[in-house]
């Protein structure tokens, strides 16, 4: 028989070593150093799935199995089915056009000397959380033109182009020789006549509403051939003192009130009344009516209801878009200084012009990095919760609701566990195809 040979011996087997990975560190090494990491993963995200897998196929008390009637409520429930609806918009809208504007920022400030501080004010939104964003637009979407930026803006180019009336409440008072019309506005109770000066008294506009151009009311004179007469606020201070249907010395005329002289339905003349409510007609109003048409009280235009059931979503999608915008134009930037310039150079050379340079060349060139910013955005939207939650208002948080925000409401304000982790689940196998798709084109575009 022969004797083993021993170790270390000459012709002995050398032991065998240490398994050892691809950057030289012991497997065993690596694994202890990645086991804090690997708790705190399985903790703080495996664990959580898990449960809340499980969870979804119970009843609201957790004691009772429900099946899949957690589930059926996704499709049945009028408030999951308003968020799953107003997510689509989110993940169609949103990303879409914040990487448009993105694409848009990054090409336009590629060449000019101040683009490097335009991307920053375009890219600081990003350091202000979604609370702080939230709270901003609140008030810039507030009714109030005097508070809200959005409909300030808005109202200013409104009037522009169609001045509101400064005199909205106005109306005739006791006795008066005014009667209201069908559609809006007054009209005399009779006919007037040349030479005799009418008297339109009305009420209803607080001395502090009235134009700053007003003057003290006066009689207007009478003038042969001509029908004349005094528009003007019949109200003075003070427990009533004063004469009603004449003016006082302390009352003031309308300015700038239209009155129209009215024969069988159709207007035969117009005047404006001076800053003192004064007033001539010509000789073809002898015999008519005497209107205040109503564009005279038309109530001051007081901008969009941008909170309100119809604009709330398009409004807090905005302003998602004014945070997020600069993520993209930064990345897309980024990716934009690795484009090859003697492509672009080539096919100006060719005879393309700038446009088409940008479709057919830079757009193509910078496909991967559009990708990479729509996908990160659509899984962004997915979970959007903060804006909604403190823009919407109560009273239109339910046409504005989405899914992160419903799985909120069903989990904490309606005691439903049961639905509100069928609603987790639900999220996830909705992020878990894009994030596939992001991480499959990733691997192709290493291969490359």
């Amino acid at each position: 028989m022969t004797t083993p040979a021993k170790a270390g011996a000459p012709g002995a087997p050398a032991p065998p070593r240490p398994r050892r990975g691809v950057t030289g560190t012991r497997r065993a090494v690596a694994a202890l150093f990645l086991l804090p990491a690997l708790v705190l993963l399985g903790a703080l995200v495996v664990y959580p799935i898990g449960y809340s897998v499980v969870r979804s196929f119970y009843d609201q008390s957790g004691d009772g199995f429900a099946g899949v009637d957690n589930y059926k409520a996704l499709f049945t429930d009028d408030g999951i089915r308003t968020a799953l609806k107003n997510n689509v918009i989110w993940v169609v809208f949103a990303p879409t056009i914040a990487t448009a504007l993105g694409l848009i920022f990054a090409v336009l400030t590629e060449r000019v000397r101040w683009g490097t501080a335009f991307k920053l004010v375009v890219f600081m939104p990003m350091a202000i959380s979604m609370l702080a964003a939230g709270i901003i637009f609140r008030l810039v979407y507030d009714q109030d033109p005097d508070k809200g930026v959005a409909n300030a803006v808005w109202v200013g180019v409104h009037d522009t182009f169609a001045e509101a009336s400064a005199f909205p409440k106005a109306h005739p008072g006791r006795d008066s020789p005014l009667r209201a019309e069908k559609g809006g506005g007054f009209v005399t109770r009779s006919a007037v006549r040349a030479g005799e000066p009418v008297a339109l008294p009305l009420v209803g506009v607080a001395p502090d509403q009235m134009p700053g151009d007003a003057k003290r009311a006066v009689a207007a004179p009478a003038e042969p051939g001509k029908v004349t007469g005094t528009a003007w606020q019949d109200f003075t201070r003070g427990k009533g003192v004063g004469t009603l249907g004449a003016p006082d010395p302390t009352e003031q005329g309308y300015p700038g009130m239209r009155i129209e002289a009215v024969k069988d339905g159709k207007v035969v003349a117009s005047a404006k009344a001076a800053d003192d409510g004064t007033f001539t007609l010509p000789a073809a109003a002898d015999g008519a009516l005497l209107r205040l048409p109503a564009s005279n009280f038309t109530e001051a235009y007081n901008g969009l209801d941008w909170l309100g059931p119809s604009l709330v979503t398009p409004a807090i999608i905005g302003s998602y878009i004014w945070m997020w915008a600069g993520f993209a134009m930064v990345l897309i930037a980024a990716g934009l200084a690795g484009v090859p310039r003697e492509l672009l150079e080539a096919a100006r050379v060719d005879g393309a012009n700038e446009w088409q340079v940008f479709r057919r060349v830079t757009v193509p060139l910078l496909a991967p990095v559009l990708a990479v910013v729509t996908v990160t955005l659509m899984i962004n939207v997915l979970k959007v919760f903060d804006l909604v939650f403190i823009i919407a208002p109560g009273s239109s948080q339910d046409d504005a609701n989405v899914l992160a925000l419903e799985l909120y409401r069903k989990g904490f304000s309606e005691d439903q566990p049961g639905v509100a982790s069928a609603i987790a689940v639900f999220l996830l196998l909705l992020v878990i195809p894009v994030m596939w798709f992001n991480v499959r084109r990733l691997r192709r575009e290493v291969r490359r």
